[in-house]
């Protein structure tokens, strides 16, 4: 497992929050609907200053681990991918109006960010202490990718969310949005808002998304650092990459099935790690291939049925 002071975890934490600061807080403090051509700015550059820090590893550590970030980086941007397309669900079903969409990415970025350095931290202790472990991620990563090769969708169902249900016993809420507030306060008291339970289906969807691509990464690593910054960057650019998808929904058709078949490539290395290491270079090669691969024949089946 990889050894990182305490110096480098905390300066990373300190860009990270001034990352955020900077897009959220500066550049971004009024929440908007991001343009496409400004959304594909946005991702470009969140993918840039990813594949800066890659280069900062490589610096410090040298190749391997640069490469075991680049391939965790690409990895969970992918499965972030699918991700997004749940949040574009649960913003129909609750007909969030499209000016309150960014507020609610915002603040779930930020509640991702939390949840996933606090996962990462139980299962590298979980690794450290049984070995065993691993082999119960790679059952996780390869019946998840069996389940998105079958095309069974994670069902929108804020009724049967337990976490919904919690906060609508401790909180009333209010019939429609108001505004962009989270929790209003009236003659009667507070009151939550439809927003708030919108916010919390985004952050517990992708808690259960955590439970499968955090597991996927330490396939790649088992060095925390690595496994947790890779993550953390790729959480970064989802509110650009949301308005991306968003205007490209209808153009990936076969973008789940690569990130699916990465899933069984994943796992199913975990399962052999003990008896063949794949090498961290065919792994990269394999996920970005993969990924390339369905993204071409996606836009092309995609523009034959426009020009049809």
């Amino acid at each position: 497992m990889g050894s990182h002071g305490s110096t480098v975890w905390i300066v990373f934490t300190g860009l990270v929050v001034a990352l955020l600061v900077l897009d959220l807080g500066v550049l971004n403090r009024r929440s908007h609907v991001l343009s496409f051509k400004e959304a594909l700015s946005w991702s470009a550059g969140w993918v840039a200053l990813a594949l800066a820090f890659g280069l900062f590893i490589y610096s410090r550590e040298g190749l391997t681990p640069a490469l075991e970030y680049y391939t965790g980086y690409v990895i969970e941007l992918s499965l972030s991918v699918d991700n997004l397309f749940v949040f574009i669900l649960v913003f129909q079903y609750f007909a969030v109006p499209p000016e309150l969409q960014p507020r609610v990415l915002k603040w779930g970025i930020f509640g991702a960010v939390i949840m996933r350095g606090i996962m990462i931290a139980v299962g590298a202790a979980l690794l450290a202490r049984f070995e065993w472990i691993i082999y119960v991620f790679a059952v996780i990563v390869i019946w998840t990718g069996y389940r998105m090769l079958r095309h069974e969708e994670m069902r929108v169902e804020p009724e049967r969310n337990p976490v919904v249900r919690l906060a609508q016993k401790l909180l009333p809420f209010t019939a429609a949005y108001e505004g962009p507030a989270f929790i209003v306060r009236s003659r009667r008291g507070w009151f939550g808002t439809p927003l708030l339970l919108v916010l919390i289906v985004v952050e517990t969807t992708d808690l259960v998304f955590a439970v499968d691509s955090i597991p996927a990464i330490f396939a790649v690593t088992d060095d925390p650092f690595i496994v947790y910054s890779s993550n953390v960057f790729a959480i970064l650019g989802l509110r650009a990459l949301f308005f991306v998808i968003a205007g490209m929904l209808d153009k990936f058709e076969y973008l789940k099935p690569g990130v699916a078949a990465i899933l069984v490539f994943v796992g199913t290395k975990m399962l052999v790690h003990h008896w063949y290491e794949v090498p961290i270079l065919l792994s990269l090669g394999v996920v970005i291939g993969t990924l390339a691969a369905c993204v071409v024949a996606s836009l092309i089946k995609s523009r034959r049925a426009t020009n049809s």
